[in-house]
């Protein structure tokens, strides 16, 4: 009796060790595979726009992104994320307290509603806003008595970059207020304090890394974005032309350096854009 117990015993030993080799043989395939991915489609690109960006030296680097044209564009999608950003916070919170905080008819539609920019193709989402605010559109007309442009020009590129980065803050915004629940309100409010005292000495701490979260994910769609933006914006060099749109053009003039050299200007942002992300998600994580 006891031998079979013994026989047991290392037959389920043997089981545990054959079981742990294969979740440590598809462990390491899991992983090799990730890496190769991310080595092809994300590091040799990366690295290969910073070595054609200096192929031809830094002065002629310099030279491109410094030139009237390229300063322009970086104005301009400096411009559209400081404006586009903060607007969507404030949509982003009011939305994301409405859907945690209330209960009322058409909270799904709402929901759906916020994911709509994701579902839709920007491209899409520029020529309807064409045929809203475009001289022959529903609205062009009437904006036009009062001397307001906005297709080909800046207010349509803001309209369009903040269309494609809506649902970003309110996103990241709704599980973690969902998560806060509202004990902690309904208890500021009994002791007397108002709306605005409740939301910035209560719900504001509890939501401040979920909303510097979105807020990142928000700025860096805002300054990548070209779909929506390369409709509305009637490529007028030095005027309407972002950096991703500016970088479209030298490419197709063949100024290839100067292409890329803006290039890694957005890669740059995009890499400090990770950093920070990546410091708020270890905060979030130790808060």
């Amino acid at each position: 009796m006891t031998t079979d117990l013994v026989r047991q015993e290392v037959k389920s030993t043997d089981g545990i060790k054959h079981a742990k080799k294969e979740v440590n043989w598809t462990k390491y395939i899991l992983m090799s595979l990730m890496f190769l991915y991310l080595v092809v489609f994300l590091l040799i690109p990366l690295v290969f726009i910073f070595v054609k960006a200096f192929e031809k030296g830094a002065e002629v680097y310099f030279a491109a992104i410094t030139e009237p044209d390229a300063l322009s564009a970086i104005k301009l999608t400096i411009l559209v994320a400081i404006i586009s950003v903060p607007l969507n916070v404030v949509f982003g919170i009011a939305a994301a307290w409405l859907i945690t905080k209330f209960q009322f008819k058409g909270k799904q539609i709402l929901l759906s509603l916020i994911e709509l920019p994701f579902a839709v193709s920007p491209v899409i989402a520029g020529l309807v806003l064409v045929l809203f605010f475009g001289p022959r559109g529903v609205l062009g007309p009437f904006l036009d008595e009062f001397g307001l442009k906005i297709i080909f020009s800046v207010p349509g590129i803001i309209i369009a970059t903040m269309f494609v980065t809506l649902p970003f803050v309110a996103r990241e915004l709704i599980p973690v207020m969902q998560a806060q629940g509202k004990t902690e309100e309904e208890a500021a409010i009994s002791l007397g304090a108002n709306g605005w005292q409740m939301f910035l000495r209560v719900t504001l701490p509890s939501i401040k890394w979920g909303l510097l979260y979105g807020m990142i994910l928000c700025n860096a769609r805002a300054i990548g974005e070209f779909g929506a933006v390369s409709v509305v914006s009637g490529h007028i060099r030095g005027e309407t032309n972002t950096m991703p749109l500016h970088v479209e053009i030298l490419y197709n003039e063949y100024q290839f350096s100067a292409a890329f050299a803006v290039a890694s200007l957005m890669s740059l942002l995009a890499l400090v854009t990770l950093l920070i992300k990546t410091w708020i998600e270890w905060r979030t994580e130790k808060h």
